[in-house]
């Protein structure tokens, strides 16, 4: 094997130390999101899993139950827990599908979405005020990595689920 150039040495030490700190960084972002979560949901009396679904919900608009289940990689049994627990605290509500009368699906109240929203406020805040000190170019490479990275997750959690 040929010897590395020490310029060139150097420049693979830094890139091993940033991809190293950026992996670092995104567990630690991990852990503050859901101990802000769990804040979040502990004020609103919600569980994790609860705050997680409704949030999906939200997201993603009108869908059945199942299909919810798949998106949040949960049993439809589980789910179906899940969506008794919000809809007895009036955060969503079940509504036949008008173009199946069998089927149902879930929605979630706009205004228990925007209660949800004012208890994150300050990380609303907070984020904003990041985002304002980077350019248009800089912006646009952090949102690709976000992208990138969701898509990563993505593609472990349907690989763990084929397991």
């Amino acid at each position: 094997m040929e010897p590395v150039a020490p310029g060139r040495a150097k420049s693979i030490r830094r890139r091993q130390q940033s991809a190293t700190e950026i992996r670092s960084s995104l567990r630690e972002l991990r852990i503050q999101l859901s101990l802000l979560n769990y804040r979040v949901g502990s004020e609103l009396e919600l569980r994790d899993v609860d705050l997680h679904c409704f949030d999906i919900i939200e997201a993603y608009g009108p869908l059945s139950p199942t299909a919810r289940a798949r998106r949040a990689g949960l049993h439809p049994a589980t789910m179906t827990g899940i969506l008794d627990r919000l809809e007895r605290g009036g955060w969503i509500v079940r509504e036949r599908d008008p173009s199946d009368r069998r089927a149902v699906l879930v929605r979630a109240h706009r205004e228990r979405y925007a209660e949800l929203m004012r208890k994150y406020a300050g990380m609303s805040r907070s984020m904003n005020k990041l985002l304002a000190g980077y350019s248009d170019g800089e912006l646009e490479v952090i949102a690709d990595f976000m992208r990138r990275t969701v898509d990563a997750g993505r593609n472990a959690t349907e690989e763990l689920a084929r397991d």
